[in-house]
């Protein structure tokens, strides 16, 4: 439901448009349109959730002097309600037939779109609404304008994050009195969200990943109608929305006892994510801290078993900056916030991994987990 923001969340918004004006100002633009749903909130407050990736629930339109909330029918109240920082216009045969003269009232002469967020087709709608209104100005894909203000938490978003993550953590210690043979992955990941939900969750990160046996060496396996059996791993992945913040945690789950292979794995992967963990620094390379963990289990003889990257940033979105992976390439700075979830996986015996949240701090890192992955979780 809308609500008006307190004058701290005011006090907020204004430091937050502050921040992006001065980052648009390093910009050839003297306009930026904000379509992405979280970029959207972070500057706004306005909590419209796009239906999917090719609607809207509104766009800003932000210059050195201007705010403006673009949005229908359906969201005009709540978008005043929750974004009195911004003046909001309603449009309704589509938000970019009203564009144009917006643009001409506010003098934009080069306007920036979020170049990750706009589709072509959405592009060639644009220029093609521009040239119909005879609107003579020039539109300047812009990479990451917002995310890279996003990138570093404010203490409000770390409390969010904390809060979310505790949650998760502490629906899944009740939620183990659950998992049994013969129970459907499908069944396990409906009763796991219904638990999240009901411990007050705004929603989840993502759909659960409930994943059982040889199912578990897919990173990103999807529950299905696979029943559990004893004597197999139980991989579990999954995080709630909580005040418009994810968390992400994964744990993994022995039905009987773990044979001898699975316990080296196991603590191979563990061990990995421990030496990746005390890395992680100010000035430290996220490429580097991947390498830490991804050597260590290439040594051990698993390195074709881990494919994908150590980690991920989370805030407003599941996925975000920085990426701790082979490709990374950014230089981690106090306030960050992401998960490290080394893993391995063998087709038809089935995957481990452990996946902790972790924020960077100006000395070091602060593991923001309440349970520990080192104590091997295995059930009768």
């Amino acid at each position: 439901m809308a609500s008006c923001p307190t004058p701290d969340k005011q006090t907020l918004y204004k430091h937050r448009l502050r921040r992006f004006r001065d980052a648009l100002a390093q910009q050839s633009a003297d306009g930026f349109l904000v379509l992405t749903q979280e970029n959207r909130y972070y500057l706004s407050g306005f909590t419209g959730e796009d239906g999917q990736f090719d609607e809207s629930a509104g766009a800003l339109l932000i210059t050195a002097d201007a705010a403006v909330l673009l949005t229908d029918s359906r969201y005009e109240l709540q978008a005043r309600q929750e974004a009195p920082l911004f003046t909001v216009r309603r449009h309704e045969a589509g938000l970019y037939k009203i564009l144009p003269n917006i643009l001409e009232e506010l003098k934009i002469n080069i306007l920036g779109i979020e170049s990750a967020r706009i589709s072509w087709d959405q592009y060639r709608g644009l220029e093609e609404k521009l040239t119909e209104a005879d609107c003579q100005l020039t539109l300047a894909p812009v990479k990451d304008l917002v995310e890279t203000l996003r990138i570093c938490k404010d203490p409000e978003e770390t409390a969010a994050i904390q809060d979310a993550l505790h949650l998760a953590e502490s629906v899944f210690e009740n939620f183990l009195e659950t998992i049994r043979p013969g129970i459907s992955e499908k069944a396990l990941a409906w009763e796991l969200e219904k638990r999240l939900r009901d411990a007050g969750a705004d929603g989840l990160s993502f759909p659960p990943i409930v994943a059982s046996g040889p199912n578990s060496a897919l990173p990103h396996a999807i529950p299905g109608d696979r029943r559990l059996c004893s004597g197999e791993p139980l991989m579990l992945d999954f995080g709630v929305k909580y005040r418009g913040y994810c968390s992400d945690i994964t744990r993994m789950v022995f039905l009987g006892r773990p044979d001898e292979g699975y316990r080296r794995r196991y603590t191979i992967v563990l061990e990995a994510q421990q030496l990746a963990i005390a890395m992680i620094a100010p000035g430290v390379s996220s490429r580097m801290v991947d390498a830490r963990a991804r050597d260590f289990i290439s040594r051990a003889g698993y390195g074709e078993h881990f494919g994908h990257g150590l980690g991920h940033g989370v805030g407003l979105a599941i996925h975000e900056a920085p990426r701790l992976s082979p490709l990374g390439e950014t230089t981690l700075t106090p306030g960050m916030v992401c998960t490290v979830e080394p893993g391995i996986y063998l087709e038809n015996k089935g995957g481990i991994r452990l996946e902790n949240m972790i924020q960077v701090t100006d000395t070091g890192v602060c593991v923001l987990n309440r349970t520990d992955p080192s104590r091997m979780i295995t059930l009768p």
